[in-house]
């Protein structure tokens, strides 16, 4: 089977680990060197946190985003390190911010410095207007979207793969759309571990946060194309500032990014930092494609054997 082309898939918040990214820094002193400069970009000991924890200052909002996106391009640069380089990029949430700096659009430093005002903007914004999120498994996405017309104060807030959708809202509402889509036939309705109602209108305060910092940034035309999961579209630089502002309050559209990036011939889905949650979309969306994650030396080897014989 050929590789045919390929994309770097970065992940979202949840896929964290404590320990990610330690031994890759310890094989690649080119990811050992992001995490440096990251750690100096957010004014935290990242190297700290991912490698030692403790967990629940990790999975903290404001902790979490910077350090998963200082892990994926950690990785990233070890990848690159070997020669390995994408045709397309595309991220899943707070994934966007490490593409874009992984295909040279920003630099390290300007997208962990983004990623931590986003990540202190979207947990203000959590504590001031309460939410929640439910992950619907086992429904078309048409009816996972009535349920949430009927309901107010929830919506679709991350079109997954076929079959899973996360709704974001209001407590009371986004347990009335679990009870609902559990009526009209769902496989589970699952609450997800999240401080608040991501991806939904309930965080418009966090875009007004983050607006001023994205509209300062220097963004430059990616070395590769960048799939939004705003648009499900190839985006150029000049559309990244407000499709990143938009991105809070929008949901996320990986179901057809990942359906888009197919029709533009990519058949190897690399999935680049902690954990394997991503592949697992992917494999769901289109079971035909290669999937391939990475996150340690012996993965990156893996990698560059399977791309070879490929």
């Amino acid at each position: 089977m050929k590789a045919g082309r390929i994309a770097f898939c970065f992940p979202g918040q949840g896929s964290l680990e404590v320990g990610m990214g330690r031994e890759i820094a310890a094989a690649y002193p080119e990811a050992l060197d992001v995490f440096e400069r990251s750690s100096l970009a957010a004014g935290l000991d990242l190297k700290h946190l991912c490698f030692e924890g403790p967990e629940e200052e990790l999975v903290e909002t404001e902790i979490q985003q910077p350090a998963l996106v200082a892990t994926s391009l950690a990785v990233c640069a070890a990848v690159r390190a070997r020669g390995i380089k994408p045709d397309f990029v595309v991220g899943h949430s707070v994934g966007e911010f490490a593409a874009l700096a992984a295909a040279g659009a920003l630099k390290v430093e300007e997208a962990i410095a983004l990623v931590r005002e986003r990540g202190l903007a979207m947990a203000e914004a959590a504590r001031k207007n309460p939410g929640s999120m439910a992950a619907i498994l086992g429904l078309d996405d048409e009816v996972v979207e009535r349920i949430c017309r009927r309901i107010f104060n929830v919506w679709p807030a991350n079109y997954n793969c076929p079959g899973q959708i996360v709704v974001s809202g209001e407590n009371p509402a986004v347990d009335e759309a679990c009870a609902a889509a559990e009526e009209a036939g769902a496989r589970r309705a699952v609450k997800l571990r999240v401080s608040g109602a991501f991806h939904s209108p309930l965080v418009a305060r966090a875009a007004d946060r983050l607006r001023p910092a994205l509209d300062k940034a220097k963004f430059v035309e990616p070395t590769s194309p960048f799939m939004s999961t705003v648009t499900a579209r190839i985006e150029s630089a000049k559309r990244m500032a407000p499709l990143l502002v938009e991105q809070l309050t929008a949901p996320v559209r990986f179901t057809h990014a990942g359906q888009a990036l197919i029709k533009e011939g990519v058949h190897t889905f690399v999935e680049v930092g902690p954990g394997n949650v991503l592949s697992g979309l992917i494999k769901r969306i289109d079971r035909s494609v290669k999937t391939i994650s990475v996150s340690t030396p012996e993965e990156v080897d893996k990698l560059e054997e399977t791309l070879l014989s490929a």
